[in-house]
């Protein structure tokens, strides 16, 4: 397997800027997700990576290798299309094969490369079948398969659970999961799935209009978010975001509610805020000892777990999350309050305030 580097990686399409200043590494070994809103250039990394696309700027390192110029066939990457793109005509086995064959491996060794992937991916009893014969999920399997008889320096893939069902992506997620830990190779993946980069990824990298805005692990993107963009992307259902005004170094909501801010966290008077504080850090209050009062809009019951969507008279939205089942109903006032160590702030520029020398807000 191999590491990547990538240097000041920018790419235009005419007057169009999609890439802007990538500046990346990823160590041997390691599962990256790519995340970010549609239209944000991840899946035009990816393809930089892979050489299908050649960069505007900038240069791509594999192993400290320069490949920036150098064509796709020889970069010895493989890639996961979100489309499978198997040949219809051919058997899963004829699919899996043909890369090699068409190098002039030894038969013997091709075989042994199918047959080890097919055993990996559970494939072994449908390697005679055409690929209308399979399941979206086999077929998935298959092109990943492709991907693996070939030994490839690094896999590439471009949303390739996008056209699975819930049932199927959950599967196939814990199959990408095993597959890493089985080959030890180093991924490369995009995704606008949440729960696949966080449950997949050692890194993730949030991509916005063609920068990166944070890269880290999943926990520290979603304890830490450097600003309002990955803060209010990573985590389902989002974030509440609530405007507020500095005010003797604590923070006030629109209707005077006056928030503690976290331990050292200093704010100038008037200087706009926003508050940010995940569901499951919103708790319910007797009333008259709460931050906020707020009129419940919706209720999602999913057994486990309930999320409770609500505003207040002033506008505001919250989200609260309760362990387990509820009986709120829609329409019920509830009061909540909020744990000044679990509080993320947020400058008017929309970068997080964090005490000094702390890397970032409490767990």
């Amino acid at each position: 397997m191999a590491s990547l580097a990538l240097n000041g990686i920018a790419k235009d399409f005419g007057d169009v800027c999609v890439l802007k200043d990538i500046h990346l590494t990823v160590a041997d070994g390691e599962f990256v997700v790519f995340v970010g809103p549609s239209g944000c250039g991840k899946s035009t990394l990816l393809r930089l990576i892979a050489g299908l696309e050649s960069a505007s700027a900038g240069a791509i390192h594999i192993d400290g290798v320069e490949v920036t110029r150098v064509p796709a066939a020889e970069r010895g990457l493989a890639m996961v299309f979100q489309s499978y793109a198997l040949y219809p005509h051919m058997s899963v086995y004829k699919n899996m094969a043909f890369a090699l064959e068409n190098s002039g491996l030894a038969k013997g060794e091709i075989d042994i490369r199918v047959q080890r992937a097919a055993t990996m991916l559970r494939l072994t009893e449908y390697l005679h079948r055409k690929p209308a014969a399979l399941s979206g999920g086999q077929r998935q399997r298959v092109a990943i398969g492709r991907a693996i008889v070939r030994d490839p320096k690094i896999f590439l893939f471009d949303e390739p659970l996008s056209n699975l069902d819930a049932e199927l992506r959950v599967a196939t997620r814990k199959e990408l999961a095993d597959l890493h830990a089985a080959v030890a190779g180093t991924i490369i993946y995009v995704t606008h799935d949440q729960v696949e980069a966080m449950t997949l990824a050692n890194r993730i990298v949030v991509l916005n209009a063609g920068r990166i805005e944070q890269v880290g692990t999943p926990l520290d993107l979603y304890n830490r978010p450097d600003n309002l963009f990955v803060a209010g992307f990573i985590g389902s259902p989002r974030m509440n975001l609530l405007q507020a005004i500095g005010s003797d170094g604590a923070a006030l909501l629109p209707g005077c509610a006056r928030i503690t801010l976290p331990p050292g966290v200093e704010v100038k008077d008037e200087q706009p805020l926003t508050l940010g504080v995940r569901p499951e850090h919103v708790h319910l209050a007797a009333q008259g000892e709460g931050h906020l009062a707020i009129r419940v809009d919706l209720v999602e019951r999913l057994g486990g777990e309930t999320f409770v969507y609500g505003s207040t008279a002033e506008g505001l939205k919250l989200t609260v999350r309760r362990d387990g089942q509820s009986d709120i109903a829609r329409g019920a006032m509830l009061h909540v309050q909020f744990n000044s160590h679990y509080l993320h702030v947020f400058d008017a520029a929309g970068l997080a305030r964090r005490p000094a020398g702390q890397v970032g807000a409490a767990p």
